[in-house]
């Protein structure tokens, strides 16, 4: 509607009189000032310390995240309601964590991330809120939940309200367990209380030099064990990586961090009722390995390397491994087979001779599982000897930890399929997803040695009163070795029982692994009713 002239120059054409403003501008222009506090809640001194460290700020983690101007934040205008120690008189916006949902490729994530710059990232009541609120969302919804980690643990001015309030996110922890995907991203210092939420999701990801975990620090272990060592020695990244198997993926940086996230989510479902993405293969089902065969050599005690063998046989040679830096004697990830995503363990003759010990056995059940509960099939390479000897493995509960693999494979009810390459001695060929234990379908190559155990340990049990007696003990050995090897060393007498489904040409795996996981494809099996069954943990 047009504005009389009259009404903005007055009577008498006298100065103009400006228009009185809505009373809804007002609230507006106070709304966007909240806003613009809430988005610079950090001090510019305080991100300036962020990126001098090489560190992202909460905001910009999201931005490398998320797709571009998919982010929908909540809770942008909480503050604490905190007394005492001073607190009361700092309240920023956020309170510390930005959280909220967005889209990677597309798809629907939720997304806590925790700000440095605010409090030291220092968790609250109304911080663990907002924590809380987004994790029920993700579950009730069915999307998965990332976990952007860059916090100094509990909030002291807070007391025992921080810890209840750490509680309220362990429990939500559990319940969400293989409901949707929960992945912790380690980007700054998680310690004491705060690393358990992290241990209870399904992956985590540090990024070398500026992510720690540890329950207790330098200086208490200095003061309790007496012991010196550093905060990357005690905590970091390639720690975690290689010798407690805490951390799952180790990034250089922070960017490519957040990259590895996006691409692992490529692999799995949003929630436990749905399938893994596919995607259209441009790598053809029926392409055969020619070069396959050269992987495995003639002597049975050579190594190869097993992820070779995988990378022949999945789409574009796309493998990507879970642990790759733990419990390398045995190789687990995510790769696809005619598009659809499969789980991928395997043992790695290049390590302890392939091996199970106990990291090897923990680092494959926490796999078997994790694909379990998010229908991803599972292909089996084995190349086993049998379990690690020593006293060691044996006081370290070797039995206990190798009864968690066997535990895991009995339990999963996805598409199940084993490929023997070479040998599959003993207690641990049974372990490594054999028919008796519930493989829906095994293959063999023609150089698979299926027996009890290896032809020299078995010679000198079965004929040991024949090779005191010998003249020449070792003549007649080698002779009896040969026996053994014709008679066992091969894949065919499992055959004829049916504990081999078939002997296959190497350089056909790929196709036999295509047809087989596509007829598996509707298969449906339920457990028994129970409340869950007891983990040999």
């Amino acid at each position: 509607m047009a504005v009389d002239e009259q009404d903005i120059q007055g009577e008498g054409g006298g100065p103009p009189i400006a228009p009185v403003p809505h009373p809804i501008e007002e609230r507006l222009e106070q709304l966007a000032k909240l806003r613009e506090q809430a988005l610079h809640a950090g001090s510019p001194a305080a991100v300036a310390r962020q990126h001098e460290r090489g560190k992202l700020t909460a905001r910009e983690r999201i931005d490398k995240l998320l797709d571009p101007g998919s982010f929908v934040e909540l809770d942008m205008l909480a503050r604490h309601r905190a007394h005492g120690f001073g607190i009361e008189n700092t309240r920023p916006l956020t309170d510390g964590v930005v959280t909220g949902w967005g889209t990677v490729d597309g798809r629907k994530v939720f997304v806590f991330s925790q700000d440095f710059t605010v409090f030291g990232g220092a968790l609250g009541e109304v911080f663990a809120e907002k924590i809380h609120k987004v994790m029920d969302l993700a579950e009730s919804v069915g999307a998965p939940m990332i976990g952007l980690n860059d916090g100094a643990g509990a909030r002291i001015q807070e007391g025992v309200v921080s810890l209840a309030a750490y509680g309220g996110i362990f429990h939500r922890n559990v319940k969400a367990s293989g409901v949707i995907p929960q992945i912790s991203v380690i980007m700054g210092p998680c310690a004491g209380g705060a690393v358990y939420s992290p241990a209870m999701t399904d992956f985590v990801f540090m990024v070398k030099g500026t992510s720690h975990m540890f329950i207790t620090g330098p200086d208490v272990v200095k003061t309790v064990t007496g012991e010196d060592v550093t905060q990357e020695e005690l905590g970091g990244a390639m720690t975690h990586a290689s010798k407690s198997g805490v951390a799952t993926f180790v990034a250089e940086n922070e960017e490519a961090c957040l990259e590895q996230v996006r691409y692992l989510l490529s692999f799995l479902p949003s929630n436990n009722l749905e399938d893994p993405p596919y995607f259209a293969p441009a790598d053809d089902p029926e392409r055969r390995c020619e070069s396959i065969v050269e992987l495995i050599p003639d002597a049975p005690n050579k190594p190869y390397d097993m992820k070779k063998v995988v990378a022949q046989v999945v789409d574009d040679g796309d493998f990507f491994e879970v642990n790759p830096f733990w419990a390398m004697n045995i190789i687990c990830g995510f790769g696809r087979i005619d598009g659809h995503v499969v789980g991928i363990v395997g043992n790695q003759p290049q390590v302890l001779a392939g091996t199970l010990d106990i990291d090897a056995s923990e680092k494959a059940a926490r796999f078997v599982r994790t694909c379990d509960a998010f229908n991803v099939p599972l292909v089996t390479f084995v190349d086993v000897p049998g379990f690690l000897p020593g006293t060691d493995q044996e006081y370290g509960g070797i039995i206990r930890h190798g009864a968690k693999l066997l535990y895991a494979y009995c339990e999963s009810t996805v598409p199940r399929v084993q490929i023997v390459t070479r040998k599959a001695y003993g207690g641990a060929y049974v372990v490594m997803n054999s028919k008796s234990i519930g493989a829906d379908l095994a293959f063999a190559w023609p150089s698979a040695e299926v027996a009890v155990m290896g032809p020299d340990g078995a010679v000198n049990i079965i004929h040991r009163k024949e090779l005191t007696a010998a003249a020449e003990p070792e003549v007649r050995r080698v002779e009896l070795i040969e026996e053994y090897k014709e008679r066992f060393a091969n894949p065919y007498v499992a055959a004829e029982r049916g504990y081999v489904d078939d002997v296959i040409d190497p350089r056909d795996t790929r196709a036999v692994l295509a047809r087989s996981l596509a007829m598996l494809r509707s298969k449906r099996e339920q457990l028994p009713q129970r409340k869950h069954g007891n983990v040999p943990l």
